[in-house]
């Protein structure tokens, strides 16, 4: 993992359709920036973001900050596991090596290695955006969702509920699902109970015959482009993007439509804590969830508008199972996932 620092990328948040860095910036008091700290974390000079947003969308993002508060931020990106084993490790080392952590798995850190945050702007993010220790904060919203290519599958064959897919092996080889989706597995197993959950989903995959994909970028790209039809799962976000993007693909939602959240947690012993409580601040701003919006992420917050604007009406209308698993817990069921897709 290396640090890209935001200065390769001056111009790419002014290219962002209906968004202006520059305008942002010169904002006369963010609702995010806390002038109290702001003299201390400019005298701090920088803070280190570990994140798992692609650099597309987080060098401009973080771009924003930097303006707005002539802090430099060390913007290092890597898989949701790759950065917690690093943090892992440099915490049990003693090391002080990141502020803040941008991902799904901040919920999976020890609580020891997390500062306890009062955040501002927490006051705007949904209730369930929030953990109960003020550990971490959602920064957007992974909801999950079946996904289609529009040019191969009529939207009046869609399956109305999971034991519908089992109907379909028509479709056995043109179905995909990430290699590592366990969080939706365990939404699946939660809605239905353990024994009921586990033997659907042994009679989907016997039906469809779904291929497993690294990473879920891949699966809304392919589904997008044809190579598969149907993702038995993926992230909203994603498909909404590709589909932004000129893809023929969209997302459907049946009971139930699984829940976890991009986090922001500070480190304990983050070197620079007062710039990293600013930039926690922001990530979670609607300045911040407003331009994450325009990539097709879904806010914590209802005071930002999705893209498009009607993404979460049928989600609205659906089951919400929110999936928030410790390490034990992801361990055992990553185990279960593997069980259950990964091919003999």
């Amino acid at each position: 993992m290396g640090i890209r620092t935001l200065g390769i990328l001056r111009a790419c948040a002014a290219a962002i359709v209906g968004f202006s860095a520059p305008a942002l910036a010169q904002s006369a008091s963010p609702s995010w920036l806390d002038p109290s700290i702001l003299d201390e974390a400019r005298k701090e000079g920088s803070v280190t973001v570990y994140s798992t947003t692609n650099e597309e969308e987080g060098l401009p993002l973080w771009k924003i900050f930097e303006d707005a508060t002539g802090v430099k931020v060390n913007f290092v990106r890597a898989s949701d596991s790759q950065i917690l084993a690093r943090v892992l490790i440099e915490n049990r080392a003693g090391q002080r090596s990141w502020d803040l952590m941008q991902t799904a798995n901040v919920n999976k850190v020890p609580p020891e290695f997390l500062a306890q945050l009062d955040l501002s702007e927490g006051k705007a993010l949904f209730p369930d955006a929030i953990a109960a220790d003020k550990r971490w904060y959602g920064v957007y919203s992974n909801y999950n969702a079946p996904a289609y290519n529009t040019k191969f599958v009529k939207a009046e064959d869609l399956p109305k509920t999971y034991e519908d897919f089992v109907k379909h092996k028509e479709w056995a080889g043109k179905v995909a699902i990430d290699a590592t989706d366990d969080a939706w597995t365990t939404g699946i197993l939660m809605h239905y109970g353990e024994e009921k959950g586990a033997q659907l989903l042994k009679d989907i995959i016997a039906a469809v015959q779904p291929t497993p994909i690294n990473g879920h970028l891949a699966v809304a790209r392919a589904v997008g482009s044809g190579e598969y039809w149907i993702a038995l799962n993926n992230y909203v976000n994603l498909t909404v993007n590709v589909k932004l993007n000129g893809g023929t693909t969209d997302f459907w939602t049946m009971d139930p439509v699984v829940l976890f959240f991009g986090q922001v947690g500070v480190a304990k012993l983050a070197p620079h804590p007062k710039a990293a409580l600013l930039a926690a601040n922001f990530s979670i701003s609607r300045e911040a969830q407003t331009f994450l919006a325009t990539f097709g992420r879904l806010p914590t917050r209802s005071d930002v508008t999705t893209n498009p604007p009607d993404v979460l009406d049928t989600i609205k209308t659906r089951k919400i199972e929110t999936v928030l698993l410790n390490t034990e817990e992801d361990r055992r069921r990553i185990r279960q996932f593997n069980d259950l897709f990964k091919p003999r």
